[in-house]
């Protein structure tokens, strides 16, 4: 998949992604939930959701590694670049398939007060090939 200033490049049996000065892989693990935790992720709307989310990371020149949807909440493992914020990624993905989701599910409103489909807030979790006590000593023995 070739991203517009970017290009992959497979190193050390990992998905890294380079840029005109850069080489980087930031992954994150994000979860959310639908407002009120509701168990409303399930058959068509787990579907939608799904390709909604899928749609904004292509534009987005994202690349989820993992997806997947539980009744009343979302797991995702996500690359993104050096340049986006996580908190702007999971605006984005929240945002648009909010909107979306409320119009073209009308009957959602029973669900839900107000004008999100989405919980505020999120949890975020940075996601790398080595874990951190091997990260540490190779800093500590440079």
């Amino acid at each position: 998949m070739i991203l517009r200033s970017e290009t992959n490049i497979d190193i050390i049996g990992g998905m890294y992604w380079a840029g005109a000065h850069t080489k980087h892989r930031i992954m994150y693990h994000i979860v959310w939930l639908p407002k009120y935790r509701r168990r409303v992720l399930s058959g068509v709307i787990a579907t939608r959701v799904e390709e909604l989310l899928r749609e904004c990371a292509e534009v987005n020149n994202w690349r989820i590694d993992e997806l997947n949807i539980q009744q009343d909440h979302i797991h995702m493992i996500v690359q993104l670049r050096p340049d986006v914020s996580v908190s702007r990624a999971v605006q984005l993905f929240k945002g648009k398939s909010s909107r979306i989701m409320r119009k073209e599910f009308p009957k959602l409103k029973e669900f839900f007060w107000g004008a999100s489909f989405w919980s505020d807030g999120f949890f975020v979790e940075t996601v790398g090939m080595v874990d951190l006590k091997k990260i540490k000593n190779y800093v500590r023995s440079q």
